[in-house]
């Protein structure tokens, strides 16, 4: 069952959200104290397991038709576990939402309300935000980009126009990220009668939104940072280039793009990895980022 969890918790993609929330929060001016490292544990393992268990167990119909579950991808749930992973998720979760919610100001208390909301109405009965075409994206993203802007005002800065634009940009990679996903999963989505932004505008409309999305992305970054901080825009470049080849897609070939996906989720450590780098640097410089 522990192994189970493990899984279902996706370890790869762990960093995608405690890393955000770490960076945050120490750009904000908070420090290496017990907010910083209880938010990071939460953002790093409670959190992805509330997210990713909901989701495996509310679409288990359709991962049955996947053949990308069953991996690193995403677990497929044994249908007797079920209960346990939810109780689970939610026993894990809930000391620590309990701490964080009531650590900081009311804005980050609202901003942290907002980011389990996500988690939860993404994948939830009633709810199924991954099924609203345009909504799913949009979700989806939320679930990166919250806990850095809960990092952001948990450490005591304000949300300004700069600190907007380049959350604005994270969410447009968020969003494109998340619209990748969902093109590889056309045919198994359709055939479970699953909407998605992918099933409703076809792989190369999505496709084309997506290449959109990160080249925006990119240039909100270049355009509304300072000095060095603006060459975090260039991070969108791997990303850009990862879709181009899969331009002609269609949705009959719409599987071919799990290639693209595979990459994604390596591209993310080496973005990860060039930005605390830039940050080092900045910080060595005795630079600030002008957020």
């Amino acid at each position: 069952m522990i192994k189970e969890l493990l899984l279902t918790s996706r370890p790869i993609s762990w960093v995608n959200t405690a890393y955000p929330f770490a960076v945050a929060y120490l750009l904000s001016g908070g420090g290496f104290d017990w907010k910083l490292v209880l938010g990071t544990i939460f953002f790093l393992i409670p959190y992805n397991l509330l997210m990713y268990g909901v989701n495996d167990v509310f679409d288990y119909e359709s991962d049955l038709r996947n053949p990308r579950k069953g991996g690193v991808e995403g677990a497929l749930l044994d249908r007797n576990s079920h209960i346990l992973v939810l109780r689970c998720s939610l026993l894990l979760t809930l000391p620590f939402a309990l701490v964080l919610f009531v650590a900081g100001s009311a804005v980050s208390a609202v901003v942290f309300a907002v980011s389990l909301f996500a988690v939860l109405a993404y994948s939830a009965p009633k709810l199924r935000f991954k099924e609203r075409p345009g909504l799913d994206s949009v979700t989806s993203a939320v679930h990166f980009v919250s806990p850095a802007v809960y990092g952001w005002v948990l450490g005591g800065a304000e949300l300004q126009a700069t600190s907007w634009l380049v959350f604005a940009a994270f969410l447009l990679w968020g969003m494109a990220s998340h619209a990748l996903g969902a093109i590889q999963d056309i045919i198994p989505d359709r055939e479970a009668g699953l909407g998605s932004i992918a099933t409703v505008c076809s792989a190369r409309v999505s496709l084309y939104l997506v290449l959109g999305a990160y080249i925006l992305a990119g240039v909100v970054l270049w355009v509304s940072l300072d000095g060095v901080a603006a060459a975090t825009g260039l991070l969108a470049l791997p990303y850009i280039l990862n879709v181009l080849p899969y331009l002609g897609v269609t949705d009959e070939t719409s599987g071919k793009l799990n290639t693209a996906w595979k990459r994604f989720l390596w591209i993310n450590y080496v973005c990860g990895f060039l930005l605390t780098m830039l940050l080092l640097l900045m910080w060595w410089n005795g630079g600030a980022i002008g957020f």
